[in-house]
């Protein structure tokens, strides 16, 4: 078998787990993945993984072998996107990823301008409230939340975000506005469970506070969760950028404006290589336009 193939069976087992979902991800046979990964094994004079019945690990050599294969693989794809001019023209499946209702608040829309200004595009949208593992899922640019870790991804700041506390226009001339965070106690909190990693919420505005809040209304999205404080029933805290079209239409108002922590970041981040693709320079192009003029996200 050819060895660069090897390579990316063997990337893909490590990848996946599993030599059976492996060789279904690739269309091929689980035997045939079996003497691929046995094959770079005998050649190498040691072993990738350690096998039982019920799970496949990688061995400390394996891991750095696969994470070898990985930057090879990339950087072969790199050359023969080089030579057919993929770093010329937009082209391709464009995969990009982003938390489930920021991206289709705002990327969405803006995918979806992307796709008629590049008709040899196709994109993968993955939706999902998590950190992806750009390189292990194939992701070739991400919209990150808030402050991201030191890392060899090449980032671009487009927006900020910031937590607030927000009711209906209804509800605040029935139950009054709180001055001071410590003035929650006294009204109905909305909370959702998506979201609600501890009962204290904390405020900054020079002199930190932190307020122990009991929601009678606990829902399971952020969504229903707004909806609620939409309706009037009490009060809830979200990010800025969830409720910011319903606070331009004063259904929602922000309250505790002065406490409010301070705002985190947005950033369009995507791996650094010797070129960038086509596809993803101009994506990151468009998107960078686009979320620097939201005034959502960048009210000053």
């Amino acid at each position: 078998m050819d060895r660069l193939q090897a390579m990316r069976i063997l990337v893909k087992v490590a990848e996946t787990g599993s030599f059976a979902r492996a060789a279904r991800e690739l269309h091929s046979s689980p035997p045939a993945v079996t003497r691929a990964v046995a094959g770079l094994e005998e050649r190498l004079g040691t072993r990738f993984f350690v096998r039982t019945t019920r799970s496949v690990t990688l061995t400390e050599t394996g891991a750095s072998y696969v994470e070898d294969c990985r930057r090879i693989l990339a950087e072969l794809e790199e050359a023969d996107a080089l030579a057919s001019g993929a770093f010329a023209t937009p082209g391709g499946t464009l995969t990009i990823s982003a938390s489930t209702q920021f991206g289709r608040i705002y990327v969405l829309p803006i995918l979806m301008e992307y796709l008629d200004l590049h008709p040899k595009v196709s994109v993968r949208a993955l939706l999902v409230d998590r950190v992806t593992n750009m390189v292990e899922e194939g992701v070739d640019v991400a919209v990150r939340l808030g402050h991201l870790p030191s890392s060899s991804l090449s980032a671009v700041r487009v927006g900020t975000m910031r937590r607030i506390v927000c009711g209906a226009p209804g509800y605040l001339r029935r139950r009054g506005v709180p001055q001071v965070p410590g003035d929650l106690l006294a009204h109905q909190i909305v909370g959702a469970t998506e979201a609600w990693n501890s009962p204290d919420w904390h405020f900054g505005g020079g002199r930190p506070v932190t307020v122990r809040v009991a929601p009678r209304l606990l829902c399971s999205t952020n969504d229903a969760a707004i909806e609620a404080a939409v309706q009037g029933w009490g009060l809830t805290r979200v990010l800025s950028y969830q409720v910011a079209a319903l606070v331009e239409q004063g259904k929602l108002v922000p309250v505790l404006t002065d406490y409010e922590e301070e705002p985190w970041p947005i950033h369009i981040v995507h791996p650094e290589g010797r070129r960038v693709t086509a596809k993803v320079r101009a994506f990151v192009q468009l998107a960078t336009a686009r979320l620097r003029a939201n005034r959502q996200i960048n009210p000053d």
